[in-house]
């Protein structure tokens, strides 16, 4: 690297640097947690007891009626039939047989016309 390249890089950084980071939102809480379980475990004493992070129960989606929502709801804003459809089973077709080949003829490599010099 050329120190032209070295200053853009160390430029970039600068820039790309906030120190704006100091909110408790921004706390590594993981981190925080695993240095108080060592420092336990040096002394030879329990663990402090961590209360569990609250977290809302997660939201289970039906795709499928999302999709159809989706899609009479952006019929609907063009003006078209608003009514979502089935997607349409397909049909059992009888499979077909592949088509034979056609045997390749055999080429002979054709012979130099050129005459040989002495």
């Amino acid at each position: 690297m050329s120190d032209d390249e070295i200053e853009g890089a160390l430029a970039l950084m600068d820039n790309m640097t906030r120190e704006d980071l100091d909110d408790p939102e921004f706390r590594d809480t993981y981190t925080e947690a695993l240095e108080q379980i060592i420092e336990a475990k040096r002394e030879d004493r329990e663990p402090p007891e961590l209360p569990e992070p609250e977290t809302a129960p997660g939201k289970v989606m039906d795709l499928m009626a999302a999709l159809n929502e989706s899609v009479a709801q952006a019929k609907a804003s063009r003006g078209e039939d608003a009514d979502a459809h089935e997607i349409p089973k397909k049909k059992a077709t009888p499979k077909k047989q592949p088509a034979k080949k056609a045997t390749a003829k055999k080429t002979t490599p054709k012979k130099s016309s050129r005459k040989r010099s002495a």
